[in-house]
């Protein structure tokens, strides 16, 4: 099913490739996921400035627990990253990384999409799916509110009617919990908040409970038809 644009397989069910976006070829990963797969899934990463990647653990894990449903799931490094091309762009570029993405997970495989994003790839991609018909939920991991400085704004939100679900530490230290709540607030229903107890902004040694709230969350909004095994 993928594209002549695969270049190698880096482990059963696992293709790495490079798509191409408007800053030039973005670096990616895919997980095949199964013929019978009701949704796709986009997993995006954190800040590349500080060494976000598509190999960070919680993007990892995350996409861990999407595809235990036998959903494909899209990794990619956003421009400058990895073996991307381009340079930074303050998340104004990397929203159209974004779309990219969005664009060939739909065009290889015809399905409704779940977004997952985790820190800068949550303030980054949720702007971007929240209003792409495509997406049917949204996950957002880590959300950050305030970093070093730089504010997030997620006045978007108000608009955004898709199912939504906020992960984050009890000790995230770049979006603290009653900081998530005013973001959250900002969104109409269907939405989810679970503050996982003793975590940061990784999830170290918690991130078995953010699979376990993204698995749960996604049987009981999509009811895909395919039991997670725990991993």
């Amino acid at each position: 099913m993928l594209s002549a644009m695969v270049k190698r397989t880096m482990a059963k069910g696992i293709k790495s490739f490079f798509l191409n976006g408007l800053a030039g070829r973005l670096e990616a990963l895919l997980n095949e996921g199964q013929p019978d797969a009701t949704h796709a899934a986009l997993v995006c990463h954190p800040h590349p400035l500080f060494g976000g990647t598509m190999h960070n653990k919680v993007v990892y894990h995350a996409m861990k627990a999407l595809s235990e449903f036998g959903f494909p799931v899209l990794r990619f490094n956003f421009r400058g990253a990895g073996m991307s091309e381009g340079e930074h762009d303050k998340g104004r570029g990397e929203r159209e990384d974004v779309r990219a993405a969005l664009n060939w997970l739909d065009s290889e495989f015809h399905l409704p999409i779940i977004f997952c994003g985790f820190s800068f790839g949550a303030a980054t991609g949720l702007d971007v799916a929240c209003g792409d018909e495509r997406v049917v939920g949204l996950i957002s991991l880590g959300t950050p509110v305030g970093v070093e400085g730089r504010a997030y704004a997620y006045h978007f939100l108000q608009d955004c009617i898709r199912p939504k679900l906020f992960v984050s530490g009890s000790r995230d230290q770049y979006g603290p919990p009653e900081s998530l709540r005013k973001v959250v607030e900002l969104a109409p229903e269907p939405k989810a908040m679970v503050i996982v107890e003793g975590g940061d902004h990784f999830f170290e040694g918690h991130l078995a409970e953010m699979q376990a709230a993204i698995r749960d969350w996604v049987a009981t909004l999509f009811k895909p038809g395919r039991q997670a095994e725990a991993s």
